[in-house]
């Protein structure tokens, strides 16, 4: 470790964060077209000051000086006198160095009118602002439900990149405020690193098309398995068919969201009990209301295991309330009462504010009984 190294370490500084992609190899071919105007600079310097050293003995700094303001045509006159062949040969060289930058002016302009170093530029811009992104999730493919999940996620705080391989989405960045983006394949290795999918909390996929959705699942599993990351994402996609969700859950998604299914419980829900119809959207998906819901695992090394529902006290000290328990083999107990028993690895559905929930997660997370179940 060298010096800077320690100090950097000593001070609790850490590097700027970097994008995986790297775009520069992407550059270099548009800086081409500048290497003869470079080498016709170069050259026609040191003709310049070689032909003022040996026609009218000038010293060598006043030589490179000479051409140099000659060259550029900027015409601060002459250092010394010049012969008659001296201005014979500063003509030319006024000549060629009007050409030389009359090339490079045509290059120049040439190159920006196809924008493709610029978009180059914005985009590597745009890669060391995803670099910086932790526990953010990837949002593949623009559309209606892109534009209501990306709505919710910027309301709670949760960053969020979106990809997608059409022209338009610049336009749609800008007018929807999407605050990072990328237009690319979604499923592409190149593109995965670009979005730092390493650092990525999950990935959302959308698509319209199915196979869509199947190409990327699988992509991102592979990726995973490839650069070993230390815990799997967290995969949420749609599908329309009862088929489709279960094909799609097989391949790797953790979650497969069903638009048709949730309509018709929505629609059946109001039907039936009309006075409810905002319950869950008033009390659970409003982000600036302070009740929530959330599931809370209980580890197998957590004081709660193999205790009454009762025995913990929850409620008296968290100000929670658990309405329904999951069982490891998945059986669901809705309503629990005080009697039943909390095994090891079982899921607490439990409700209320956001702050007593993270309370009570770090409460059961807990080896040995907490002091609090003195005073209760």
């Amino acid at each position: 470790m060298n010096l800077s190294s320690r100090i950097r370490t000593f001070l609790n500084w850490e590097a700027a964060p970097k994008p995986q992609a790297k775009l520069l190899p992407e550059l270099y071919p548009h800086f081409k077209p500048f290497r003869l105007p470079l080498i016709l600079t170069v050259l026609t310097m040191m003709v310049g000051t070689m032909g003022y050293v040996i026609i009218d003995d000038f010293t060598l700094m006043d030589a490179i000086y000479q051409a140099g303001i000659t060259f550029t045509t900027v015409g601060f006159g002459e250092m010394a006198p010049v012969s008659d062949a001296g201005r014979i040969f500063t003509i030319t060289l006024i000549i060629a160095g009007f050409a030389v930058f009359s090339s490079v002016i045509g290059i120049m302009v040439a190159e920006l009118n196809r924008g493709t170093l610029v978009n180059i530029l914005k985009e590597r811009r745009m890669l060391y602002r995803i670099a910086r992104l932790k526990n953010h999730f990837v949002v593949c493919y623009h559309n209606n439900y892109t534009l209501e999940v990306t709505k919710e996620l910027r309301k709670n705080h949760i960053p969020f990149v979106v990809i997608d391989p059409r022209p338009e989405i610049h336009e749609w960045a800008k007018e929807h405020k999407y605050p990072t983006y990328i237009k690319a394949e979604p499923h592409a290795e190149l593109t995965m690193l670009k979005a730092h999918l390493s650092s990525a909390k999950g990935l959302i996929t959308l698509s319209d098309s199915m196979a869509d959705n199947i190409a990327l699942i699988a992509s991102v599993r592979l990726f995973e398995k490839e650069h070993h990351l230390p815990r799997p994402y967290y995969v949420i996609s749609s599908a329309e068919t009862h088929s489709d969700v279960d094909k799609l859950k097989k391949l790797g998604a953790d979650t497969v969201v069903s638009p048709t299914k949730l309509t018709a419980q929505r629609v059946s829900a109001m039907a039936a009990r009309p006075d409810m119809e905002n319950l869950l959207e008033e009390f659970l998906f409003k982000s600036d209301n302070p009740l929530d819901m959330q599931e809370i695992e209980v580890p197998k090394y957590s004081w709660a295991v193999l205790k009454k529902l009762k025995e913990t006290h929850l409620r008296q000290i968290t100000n929670t309330s658990v309405v329904g328990i999951t069982k490891k083999d998945g059986k669901f107990l809705t309503m629990p009462k005080g009697d039943v028993l909390i095994t090891s690895e079982c899921k607490l559905l439990v409700v209320g504010s956001q702050l007593n929930i993270a309370t009570t997660k770090n409460l059961l997370r807990r080896r040995e009984k907490p002091k609090e179940l003195k005073f209760v």
